[in-house]
């Protein structure tokens, strides 16, 4: 099975050399990925914050169908979202407490590419909501929804797979 996560090459021989990169070691990978959480954490709970807000609003009531289920859902995977970009933290602290090991850096990677996955999917759903409240038009606001999960998908997965399985072809 082909792990997204990896950074190591599966055979280095066979892959076409890059004179812009050098390899991390262990505790620069680890580095860079807390660095990547706290990037990413204060942008979740925002938005989190936002969503939570939304349901006291006066509008919230007018939203109608599938909005509220669908705002709901969102505002959940915002929250594991969340639980997800701050488990790498913990895993080290709790686990692996001033150590550093291929299975943290896997795990944390897992968690970070899990953690975009449910925020795509949060945002797509909060797209169908906000377009759904604002034109009334259901099949627009699925159109809207499924706009931004397929380019938001391409942004954080397509686009890094191809360019990293570009990088591993073996030089002709």
């Amino acid at each position: 099975m082909f792990d997204l996560t990896s950074r190591q090459q599966h055979n280095p021989t066979s892959a076409r050399p890059r004179n812009d990169s050098q390899p991390e070691t262990l505790k620069e990978e680890l580095s860079n990925i807390l660095e990547e959480c706290r990037i990413l954490l204060p942008g979740m709970q925002a938005l989190f914050g936002f969503q939570t807000i939304a349901v006291f609003n006066e509008r919230f009531e007018h939203l109608h169908g599938p909005s509220p289920v669908a705002h709901l859902l969102s505002l959940a995977m915002v929250a594991v979202a969340i639980a997800l970009g701050m488990a790498p933290a913990a895993f080290h602290r709790i686990a692996e407490p001033g150590r550093v090991s291929r299975r943290l850096i896997t795990l944390s990677s897992r968690c970070i590419c899990a953690a975009l996955f449910m925020l795509m999917l949060a945002f797509a759903l909060e797209m169908f909501v906000v377009f759904s409240l604002a034109t009334g038009e259901q099949p627009f606001s699925i159109s809207v929804a499924a706009l931004v999960f397929l380019i938001t998908g391409a942004a954080w997965f397509l686009l890094p797979f191809l360019i990293r399985r570009r990088w591993r072809r073996p030089s002709p």
